[in-house]
Parts: C-alpha cells; sequence; structure tokens
C-alpha cells in the first residue's frame, strides 16, 4: 500500500510503499495517509479533520520559486505585427477607393 508520511505540523514528510493487511485490523502507522497529493501544490499540508492535503506555501514562495514567462518568440511577433499592418493597409485602401467614389467602406 503506498502511504505518504507528514510531520507534527502535517507537513509532507515522505512516502513509502509498505505491506498493512487492513482486514487483519493492522492500521496506518502514525502520521501517515493513502489520501494522494492533488498535482500544483508547492509545499502540501495535511488536513486530517477533511482527509485531504492542502497548499501552506505563501504567496511570495511561490512566486519566487515558480520561473517567469518565457520571452515572446520574435518571430511570432513580427509575424502579428505584420498580420495587423496588413489588415490597417486593406482597410485604408478600402477608405480610399470609397472617397474617389469606387466602392463602400
Amino acid at each position: 500500500m503506498h502511504v505518504l508520511f507528514y510531520d507534527e505540523n502535517y507537513k509532507y514528510a515522505g512516502e513509502d510503499d509498505i505491506e498493512i493487511n487492513i482486514e487483519e485490523g493492522e492500521k496506518l502507522p502514525p502520521n501517515s495517509t493513502t489520501t494522494p497529493i492533488p498535482s500544483g501544490l508547492y509545499v502540501p499540508k495535511y488536513d486530517p479533520e477533511k482527509d485531504e492535503w492542502i497548499e501552506s506555501a505563501t504567496k511570495e514562495y511561490i512566486e519566487s520559486v515558480t520561473p517567469p514567462d518565457p520571452e515572446p518568440n520574435p518571430t511570432e511577433l513580427l509575424k502579428k505585427q505584420n498580420a495587423l499592418l496588413s489588415l490597417q493597409i486593406a482597410k485604408l485602401q478600402a477608405d480610399v477607393s470609397a472617397l474617389k467614389g469606387g466602392g463602400a467602406s
């Protein structure tokens, strides 16, 4: 059985596969649970009343260990700018045609 351990402050303290026969009345070791930790927690803390793991890291800690967003790809930026400029030129050309009496804008 896969067991997750927590310390006296209920913070995650490791895990292990152990043999327990629940049918024969064997119990989990102290400060342990079989409840899995959800992904995305930075400093998991076990809440025994709710039988769930919660986030105990501060916002500042999470920000300090979260990598910054990647820099935009210069080629992609140029493609987007080119598309916007092409659209603006097409609109201007339509406006000029409308002003000359060659169509509506």
